[in-house]
Protein backbone atom coordinates (compact mmCIF):
# COMPACT_ATOMS: atom_id res chain seq x y z
CA UNK A 1 0.00 0.00 0.00
CA UNK A 2 0.97 3.88 -0.86
CA UNK A 3 2.16 6.51 1.52
CA UNK A 4 -0.42 8.46 2.73
CA UNK A 5 1.02 12.08 1.61
CA UNK A 6 2.90 14.26 4.19
CA UNK A 7 1.62 15.25 7.80
CA UNK A 8 1.06 18.64 7.70
CA UNK A 9 4.31 19.59 9.40
CA UNK A 10 8.11 18.95 9.77
CA UNK A 11 10.95 20.91 11.22
CA UNK A 12 14.48 20.13 9.95
CA UNK A 13 17.75 21.60 11.27
CA UNK A 14 19.21 23.75 8.70
CA UNK A 15 22.27 24.03 10.04
CA UNK A 16 25.27 22.65 8.20
CA UNK A 17 26.80 19.08 9.34
CA UNK A 18 28.12 15.85 7.02
CA UNK A 19 24.62 14.44 7.53
CA UNK A 20 22.78 17.38 5.99
CA UNK A 21 25.20 17.70 3.22
CA UNK A 22 24.21 13.89 2.76
CA UNK A 23 20.36 14.17 2.98
CA UNK A 24 21.23 17.39 -0.15
CA UNK A 25 23.09 14.78 -1.99
CA UNK A 26 20.44 12.24 -1.51
CA UNK A 27 17.46 15.24 -2.14
CA UNK A 28 19.66 16.19 -5.52
CA UNK A 29 19.68 12.57 -7.04
CA UNK A 30 16.39 11.19 -5.90
CA UNK A 31 14.84 13.50 -4.62
CA UNK A 32 12.03 15.48 -6.02
CA UNK A 33 10.04 19.33 -4.46
CA UNK A 34 6.95 19.82 -5.29
CA UNK A 35 5.68 23.05 -6.46
CA UNK A 36 2.52 22.29 -4.40
CA UNK A 37 2.49 22.40 -1.17
CA UNK A 38 6.21 22.72 -0.11
CA UNK A 39 6.57 18.89 -0.33
CA UNK A 40 9.84 16.71 -0.51
CA UNK A 41 9.54 13.81 -1.82
CA UNK A 42 12.61 10.91 -2.12
CA UNK A 43 12.07 7.47 -3.76
CA UNK A 44 14.59 4.20 -3.77
CA UNK A 45 14.79 0.96 -4.43
CA UNK A 46 16.73 1.07 -0.81
CA UNK A 47 15.14 0.92 1.91
CA UNK A 48 18.48 1.90 3.71
CA UNK A 49 18.78 4.91 1.49
CA UNK A 50 15.15 6.18 3.27
CA UNK A 51 16.75 5.04 6.87
CA UNK A 52 19.90 7.11 6.14
CA UNK A 53 17.87 9.81 4.93
CA UNK A 54 15.58 10.25 7.57
CA UNK A 55 18.47 9.38 10.27
CA UNK A 56 20.33 12.04 8.56
CA UNK A 57 17.20 14.45 8.74
CA UNK A 58 16.39 13.61 12.54
CA UNK A 59 13.01 13.30 11.32
CA UNK A 60 10.50 10.82 12.37
CA UNK A 61 8.45 9.76 9.21
CA UNK A 62 6.96 6.24 8.04
CA UNK A 63 8.60 4.83 4.68
CA UNK A 64 5.82 4.14 2.67
CA UNK A 65 5.65 2.37 -0.93
CA UNK A 66 4.88 3.80 -4.77
CA UNK A 67 4.88 1.87 -7.73
CA UNK A 68 6.42 2.07 -10.70
CA UNK A 69 7.07 0.77 -14.27
CA UNK A 70 6.53 -3.08 -14.35
CA UNK A 71 4.76 -3.14 -11.28
CA UNK A 72 8.40 -2.54 -9.24
CA UNK A 73 7.87 -1.72 -5.98
CA UNK A 74 10.10 1.84 -4.74
CA UNK A 75 10.39 2.89 -0.89
CA UNK A 76 9.30 6.55 -0.57
CA UNK A 77 9.38 9.56 2.17
CA UNK A 78 7.67 12.60 1.81
CA UNK A 79 7.24 15.45 4.49
CA UNK A 80 6.13 19.18 4.41
CA UNK A 81 8.33 21.66 5.74
CA UNK A 82 8.11 25.37 4.28
CA UNK A 83 11.59 26.41 5.81
CA UNK A 84 13.42 23.60 4.61
CA UNK A 85 11.62 23.86 0.90
CA UNK A 86 12.92 27.17 1.09
CA UNK A 87 16.65 26.14 2.13
CA UNK A 88 16.66 23.79 -0.92
CA UNK A 89 15.35 26.48 -3.12
CA UNK A 90 18.27 29.03 -2.03
CA UNK A 91 20.94 26.30 -2.33
CA UNK A 92 19.93 25.62 -6.15
CA UNK A 93 17.20 22.64 -5.58
CA UNK A 94 13.74 23.14 -7.45
CA UNK A 95 10.95 21.46 -8.56
CA UNK A 96 11.46 19.80 -11.95
CA UNK A 97 15.16 19.71 -11.71
CA UNK A 98 16.01 16.83 -13.23
CA UNK A 99 17.49 18.33 -16.56
CA UNK A 100 18.04 21.63 -15.64
CA UNK A 101 19.50 21.32 -12.36
CA UNK A 102 22.85 23.28 -11.85
CA UNK A 103 25.38 24.62 -8.84
CA UNK A 104 24.11 23.36 -5.63
CA UNK A 105 25.66 25.61 -2.92
CA UNK A 106 27.45 22.93 -0.43
CA UNK A 107 30.19 24.64 2.17
CA UNK A 108 33.76 23.46 1.11
CA UNK A 109 33.86 21.80 4.22
CA UNK A 110 31.03 19.30 3.67
CA UNK A 111 31.07 18.83 -0.29
CA UNK A 112 31.96 15.64 0.01
CA UNK A 113 29.89 14.32 2.03
CA UNK A 114 26.79 15.49 -0.21
CA UNK A 115 28.64 13.94 -2.75
CA UNK A 116 28.65 10.81 -1.06
CA UNK A 117 25.26 11.08 -0.88
CA UNK A 118 24.51 11.79 -4.62
CA UNK A 119 27.02 9.05 -5.45
CA UNK A 120 24.53 6.89 -3.33
CA UNK A 121 21.69 7.96 -5.40
CA UNK A 122 23.05 8.21 -9.10
CA UNK A 123 26.39 6.70 -8.79
CA UNK A 124 28.11 3.56 -9.94
CA UNK A 125 32.02 2.27 -9.28
CA UNK A 126 32.37 -1.31 -10.97
CA UNK A 127 35.64 -3.12 -11.99
CA UNK A 128 36.50 -5.59 -13.97
CA UNK A 129 39.51 -7.38 -15.42
CA UNK A 130 40.86 -6.14 -19.12
CA UNK A 131 42.13 -9.34 -21.09
CA UNK A 132 44.16 -7.20 -23.35
CA UNK A 133 46.91 -7.13 -20.60
CA UNK A 134 47.97 -9.95 -17.89
CA UNK A 135 46.81 -9.41 -14.49
CA UNK A 136 45.60 -5.87 -15.52
CA UNK A 137 42.43 -4.74 -13.52
CA UNK A 138 40.50 -1.90 -14.07
CA UNK A 139 37.57 0.25 -12.17
CA UNK A 140 35.96 3.29 -13.18
CA UNK A 141 33.39 5.36 -10.58
CA UNK A 142 30.72 7.39 -12.15
CA UNK A 143 28.48 9.91 -11.31
CA UNK A 144 25.26 10.59 -13.75
CA UNK A 145 22.84 12.92 -14.13
CA UNK A 146 20.25 14.29 -16.71
CA UNK A 147 21.30 18.05 -16.61
CA UNK A 148 24.65 18.97 -18.16
CA UNK A 149 25.24 21.83 -16.03
CA UNK A 150 25.01 20.17 -13.24
CA UNK A 151 27.52 17.62 -14.49
CA UNK A 152 29.61 20.16 -15.68
CA UNK A 153 29.54 21.87 -12.26
CA UNK A 154 30.35 18.63 -10.84
CA UNK A 155 33.35 18.15 -12.81
CA UNK A 156 35.27 21.69 -12.49
CA UNK A 157 34.40 21.15 -8.74
CA UNK A 158 36.27 18.29 -8.20
CA UNK A 159 38.75 19.18 -10.67
CA UNK A 160 39.10 22.60 -8.69
CA UNK A 161 39.15 20.26 -4.71
CA UNK A 162 41.26 17.60 -5.69
CA UNK A 163 42.80 18.32 -9.28
CA UNK A 164 41.11 15.43 -10.73
CA UNK A 165 39.59 15.64 -14.40
CA UNK A 166 37.09 12.42 -15.47
CA UNK A 167 35.82 12.89 -18.62
CA UNK A 168 32.19 13.11 -19.71
CA UNK A 169 30.16 10.48 -21.69
CA UNK A 170 26.48 10.66 -22.93
CA UNK A 171 24.14 8.19 -22.82
CA UNK A 172 20.51 6.67 -23.32
CA UNK A 173 18.05 4.96 -20.92
CA UNK A 174 16.05 2.45 -22.53
CA UNK A 175 13.15 5.10 -23.52
CA UNK A 176 15.59 6.95 -25.25
CA UNK A 177 16.05 9.80 -22.73
CA UNK A 178 19.43 10.78 -22.86
CA UNK A 179 22.07 11.61 -19.58
CA UNK A 180 25.52 12.57 -18.73
CA UNK A 181 27.61 10.30 -16.97
CA UNK A 182 31.06 11.73 -15.16
CA UNK A 183 33.60 9.21 -15.26
CA UNK A 184 37.26 9.01 -13.71
CA UNK A 185 39.74 5.67 -13.93
CA UNK A 186 41.84 4.22 -11.61
CA UNK A 187 43.90 6.83 -9.95
CA UNK A 188 41.28 9.59 -9.31
CA UNK A 189 38.78 7.27 -8.41
CA UNK A 190 40.77 6.33 -5.41
CA UNK A 191 41.62 9.82 -4.52
CA UNK A 192 37.56 10.74 -4.39
CA UNK A 193 36.57 7.37 -3.11
CA UNK A 194 38.71 8.08 -0.07
CA UNK A 195 37.50 11.54 0.29
CA UNK A 196 33.91 10.64 0.30
CA UNK A 197 34.84 7.86 2.77
CA UNK A 198 37.33 9.71 4.63
CA UNK A 199 35.62 9.50 8.18
CA UNK A 200 34.81 5.55 8.85
CA UNK A 201 31.30 6.61 10.73
CA UNK A 202 29.93 8.82 7.97
CA UNK A 203 26.58 7.31 6.78
CA UNK A 204 26.23 6.04 3.41
CA UNK A 205 24.86 3.09 1.63
CA UNK A 206 26.28 -0.20 2.82
CA UNK A 207 26.00 -2.35 -0.49
CA UNK A 208 27.93 0.50 -2.41
CA UNK A 209 30.59 1.08 0.60
CA UNK A 210 31.32 -2.40 0.59
CA UNK A 211 31.72 -2.55 -3.26
CA UNK A 212 33.99 0.11 -3.52
CA UNK A 213 36.11 -1.05 -0.66
CA UNK A 214 36.16 -4.69 -2.01
CA UNK A 215 37.21 -2.78 -5.26
CA UNK A 216 40.38 -1.06 -3.57
CA UNK A 217 41.14 -4.26 -1.81
CA UNK A 218 42.26 -5.96 -5.15
CA UNK A 219 44.90 -3.31 -5.54
CA UNK A 220 45.69 -2.80 -2.00
CA UNK A 221 43.76 0.32 -0.87
CA UNK A 222 41.76 0.86 1.63
CA UNK A 223 38.44 2.92 2.79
Amino acid sequence: MGSRGPKPKCTVDTTWSPDLAYAIGLIASDGCLSNKGNIIDLTSKDREQLENYLMCLRIDKKIGTKKGSGDRCYFRVQFRSVLFYEFLVEIGLFPNKSKILKEVKIPVKYFFDFLRGFFDGDGCVYSYWDRRWKSSFMFYLSFTSASPDFVNWLKEKLKDLVGVNGHLDLSHSKDGAGFQQLKYAKKESMIILKKMYLNKKSISLSRKYLKAKKILAIVGEKI
